[in-house]
């Protein structure tokens, strides 16, 4: 008999605006928002869906995080890298470093949160 593993449901994301982040987010990934929810002390969660039942779950917290994130995502253009980079930016994301001797180029989401955009991958 195979062992049960630990599935994951979601990608966890401190925020201090879980809407305005959502809405940024689903703008990138072409997603919606599929649940909203307070647990038992009032703080609110958005879920934005990601793929199957993954979710990134956007949770309010009162103090923005601290220094660099120890994970982030990284995503690939759909097409041309600079013209999914200059989408983003118009969502609200801001370059954070475009190094030429790297593939990707990292950005920041309108609280700070850090990912990469490469470039389209191979069929």
């Amino acid at each position: 008999m195979t062992p049960r593993r630990a599935q994951p449901i979601a990608v966890a994301v401190d925020a201090r605006d879980p809407e305005v982040l959502a809405w940024f987010w689903c703008g990138v990934l072409g997603s919606s928002v599929v649940r909203r929810w307070h647990d038992a002390h009032g703080t609110a969660y958005v879920e934005v869906g990601l793929v199957g039942d993954v979710v990134l779950l956007f949770q309010a917290v009162a103090t923005p995080t601290a220094g660099k994130n120890r994970m982030h995502l990284d995503l690939a253009a759909p097409g041309e890298q600079r013209a999914e980079v200059e989408r983003l930016v118009g969502l609200g994301a801001r370059v954070l470093d475009e190094a030429p001797d790297h593939p990707w180029v990292v950005l920041a989401d309108p609280e700070g949160n850090e990912f990469c955009v490469l470039p389209a991958r191979a069929s």
